[in-house]
């Protein structure tokens, strides 16, 4: 009976755990998106709280609060102040787009006028019935996507209170989990409900992927949003702060990249005749902007992080899709922990089958009696 009995026990634990665990969930579902990044933050500026610890050994609330300031003075108050610019900016697009100042469909009809005549009854004749469709539809869709976007910018501002309460939040918590993380996150290893090897690989890929996220793809993606925002103001290009936002989400995003932004940007200078504008586009986006990834990301990160380019692309859509701006580090996140699951599996699995093949100390393996006890039996 104490078999049963136990068993039992077991399982309502098990039970009230995942119950008291999705009504945490539920409570602190406002500010998921602060504690995640509170968790990266400390995840990513841990090496450096360390650093700060050895001069102070026995001050580690004085390590952490330095922390916390360099993150605030180095990524905070600049992320902010580029916020804010991108508001207004945005708020100077959305008005002209409601106005009729900015008209996706005349841009389109002289991209397609620029066109050499074998290229326009191409476009004409092909996915739609005429040009005229198409370019209604795609003018309707670019518009549309353009005006959520800024409104959503706007609504910042609306919802600023909501706001700084997650943004205080998100700070007090990094705070704690820099001083306490080389003790929580050890802890919450021990305490998963896996084998310590399984969970220890696991929780090796967690680390490895939000840094790769973060440190390479992240920083990139700024330096690359940073060098087209640059070049568009160059050229003179309206709102060129919130092109180079739009390019580096865009550079997250691989097999896509950033030119997924320059190039139809450089295909209009062209068609409106703009060609020295069209020209430094083209070269900076080329030159400048694609080989940004080939220097930095290799310096940063290396480039082996377990995932296929493709799952990269599709979880990451998928996490914006799903989670909004966290969707960048908890798509490819996901997506690593699948695959690191099925090799863990497939790892056991093979070495289960090796030690059922290998043969006993007796002589005796799989296919049942040696040969001396066959004959002995014979």
């Amino acid at each position: 009976m104490t078999i049963p009995r136990r068993r039992v026990e077991n399982g309502g634990l098990l039970l009230f755990l995942l119950l008291i665990s999705v009504a945490l969930v539920a409570v602190v579902s406002t500010f998921l998106g602060a504690l995640l990044w509170a968790a990266l933050a400390a995840l990513l500026f841990q090496p450096l709280y360390q650093r700060l610890l050895k001069r102070w050994p026995d001050r580690r609330n004085m390590a952490a609060a330095v922390t916390l300031l360099i993150i605030t003075v180095a990524v905070v108050i600049p992320a902010l102040i580029v916020g804010s610019l991108v508001v207004d900016q945005a708020a100077g697009v959305y008005t002209q787009i409601r106005g009729g100042q900015i008209n996706f469909a005349t841009y389109f009809q002289q991209v397609h006028d620029a066109l050499p005549e074998r290229l326009q009854r191409l476009v004409d004749s092909s996915g739609f019935n005429s040009f005229e469709r198409a370019q209604a539809q795609l003018s309707t869709a670019v518009s549309n996507s353009a005006s959520t976007l800024t409104r959503r910018a706007l609504s910042i501002g609306a919802n600023a209170a909501a706001f700084l309460l997650a943004f205080g939040v998100g700070l007090y918590v990094t705070f704690f989990l820099l001083r306490d993380g080389d003790r929580i996150g050890p802890a919450v290893v021990r305490a998963l409900p896996l084998e310590p090897a399984v969970a220890a690989k696991l929780a090796d890929k967690f680390v490895a992927v939000v840094r790769a996220t973060i440190k390479g793809s992240g920083v990139v993606a700024i330096v690359q949003g940073a060098l087209g925002a640059v070049t568009f103001w160059i050229v003179g290009l309206p709102a060129a702060l919130l092109w180079g936002i739009l390019m580096a989400i865009a550079a997250l995003l691989p097999a896509v990249g950033p030119a997924i932004i320059w190039a139809p940007v450089a295909l209009y200078l062209f068609a409106t005749g703009a060609i020295w504008q069209a020209v430094v586009v083209i070269l900076s986006g080329v030159l400048v902007i694609g080989l940004a990834d080939n220097i930095l990301r290799p310096i940063l990160v290396g480039r082996d992080t377990g995932i296929p380019d493709w799952l990269v692309l599709v979880t990451t859509l998928g996490g914006i899709d799903l989670v909004g701006l966290s969707g960048i580090v908890v798509g490819p996140l996901v997506g690593a922990l699948f695959i690191t699951g099925w090799q863990v599996l497939t790892e056991q699995r093979a070495a289960q089958r090796s030690v059922d093949d290998t043969p006993s100390p007796s002589g005796e393996g799989r296919g049942g009696a040696s040969p001396s006890h066959r004959d002995q039996r014979a």
